[in-house]
């Protein structure tokens, strides 16, 4: 929710469902505890969607026709690729750490042509590892080799920036882009 618009529930309006359906699927799916370990991908794709279809069986189309069209969950803000891009001019680096499932990433690419700026990107379900866990900073700072005292780390989950800044990071919990644009100009970054 920094780069991205996260909709599920206007995504399942889109494919047509009810206020019962929509809350059946979005209980069954991003309401329900196993959504995190989407992100993990440590299951299989199928075994993780049939783990949510357990949660509501009388609703197995509408959950599987949610999975099949989780791009329109996603869309990429205005602001997120001119963001990156003056940063970069700017002579900063800017990486990606993000909880994404590995079908969800599939499906949305188009949304994350933002990727196309950046330094790098980690992804959770490349390590299956997930925020806020302590191992996914560490795997982040190995990977790309950064100094943790330079890293000012953006998320819209307090609980993300809690365990960044237990790894050494500064962190920004982000509400809007205004403001956080402003925090990094308190740190000193021109954006």
């Amino acid at each position: 929710m920094v780069l991205v618009a996260w909709e599920p529930e206007k995504a399942l309006r889109a494919l047509g469902m009810d206020e019962r359906a929509l809350n059946q699927v979005a209980d069954a799916t991003v309401r329900s505890a196993d959504w995190n370990e989407t992100d993990r991908s440590a299951l299989s794709d199928e075994e993780q969607h049939l783990r949510m279809i357990g949660n509501a069986p009388e609703f197995e189309r509408e959950i599987r026709l949610f999975l099949d069209n989780i791009q329109l969950a996603i869309r990429q803000y205005d602001y997120s690729r001119p963001w990156i891009q003056t940063l970069k001019k700017n002579g900063y680096r800017v990486y990606i750490l993000s909880n994404y499932a590995r079908w969800t990433y599939a499906k949305t690419t188009e949304a994350l042509s933002f990727l196309e700026d950046v330094d790098g990107a980690l992804f959770s379900f490349q390590v299956h590892q997930i925020k806020p866990e302590p191992e996914i900073y560490q795997t982040l700072l190995q990977k790309f080799d950064l100094n943790v005292s330079e890293c000012v780390f953006l998320d819209d989950r307090a609980e993300n920036i809690k365990a960044a800044k237990a790894q050494g990071m500064c962190g920004i919990h982000f509400t809007s882009y205004e403001q956080a644009v402003r925090e990094l100009e308190e740190y000193g970054v021109v954006c």
